[in-house]
């Protein structure tokens, strides 16, 4: 099947978002892709028009054929979020009269999915599964540690380098972290003592956190998945476990014990606290006692001194 072309002029946004805007590389690719994808969708209908031209039904009949494929209503909302700032920019530049999706948000969000997510006795097993027998049994043990201990997204764990790890704040800096955004995230005293062990033995001042055994090069995501899965395996969970559900967990059980949700989403690297309520479902009643504990706050605050 031959890959959708955009419009050259679409290059000129790709520049802005990447050179004035200085959003992450990846960020980019993401809207790149996004902005093929719809034009691809309505070639059937308008062949010779650019995303600028199209009016507002053509967008909607967009979303209806993407509803029907299966796409979730979070990665809708995402994609129309760059198609706008496509068409905001093309009215700005005097390409288009108008942006038609101005103002326009998806009113029919949809129930979102808990995400998946392991127990406290689950978790347990997992790192109890883990041996430390050799090098490469405590390499694999540590990342399985920080998975769930920090909440890491898989490439940014991979991405770590030694001179990430700040011995003296007990922290570790993501530096490349998802949209550019840079975080430091405090590392668990059970997985801060096998780390410092890791570091030890190693015997490294710089180069990747994390190295496969047979190149000695960067670790890759699916050694990763890899080792997530084995270790899955060896503490005998049946459903799937992947390193995206040790993140979910780490943000699950934060939850559950009750830390704020705007400290969870500064951990996760999330841009807002919003992002971070999916997991409320995590506890019965969590969203009530959220109300309340925001009705008691305004009361103290009206209560006179």
């Amino acid at each position: 099947m031959k890959q959708h072309e955009l419009d050259a002029w679409v290059e000129g946004f790709l520049s802005y978002q990447r050179d004035v805007r200085r959003l992450a590389p990846r960020t980019v690719v993401d809207i790149k892709c996004t902005l093929k994808k719809v034009s691809a969708a309505l070639a059937s209908k308008h062949p010779t028009t650019p995303l600028w031209k199209l009016r507002l039904e053509d967008f909607l009949y967009w979303l209806e054929q993407a509803r029907a494929a299966g796409q979730s209503e979070q990665a809708l909302a995402k994609d129309l979020s760059h198609v706008r700032g496509l068409l905001e920019y093309a009215w700005r530049s005097g390409k288009a009269d108008r942006n038609v999706l101005d103002g326009f948000s998806l009113q029919d969000a949809g129930v979102r999915k808990e995400p998946k997510s392991l127990s406290l006795e689950e978790a347990a097993a997992l790192v109890h599964a883990c041996p430390r027998q050799t090098a490469e049994e405590r390499r694999s043990r540590l990342i399985i540690l920080l998975l769930y201990g920090c909440g890491f997204r898989t490439a940014e764990l991979c991405g770590l380098d030694v001179s990430d790890v700040n011995v003296e704040r007990r922290e570790v800096l993501v530096r490349a972290g998802k949209g550019g955004r840079q975080r430091t995230i405090p590392v668990p005293a059970a997985a801060w003592s096998e780390l410092l062990a890791y570091l030890l033995e190693d015997g490294r001042k710089r180069g990747p956190l994390f190295r496969t055994k047979v190149k000695s090069a960067r670790i890759g995501q699916d050694d990763v998945g890899d080792i997530v899965k084995l270790a899955a395996a060896r503490a005998g969970i049946r459903e799937k476990v992947t390193a995206r559900t040790l993140r979910h967990t780490f943000a699950t059980h934060l939850m559950d014990a009750g830390v704020d949700i705007a400290v969870i989403a500064s951990l996760m690297g999330h841009r807002s606290p919003s992002e971070t309520g999916i997991y409320l479902h995590v506890l019965p009643g969590k969203k009530q006692r959220a109300v309340d504990a925001l009705a008691s706050g305004k009361e103290k605050k009206e209560t006179p001194s």
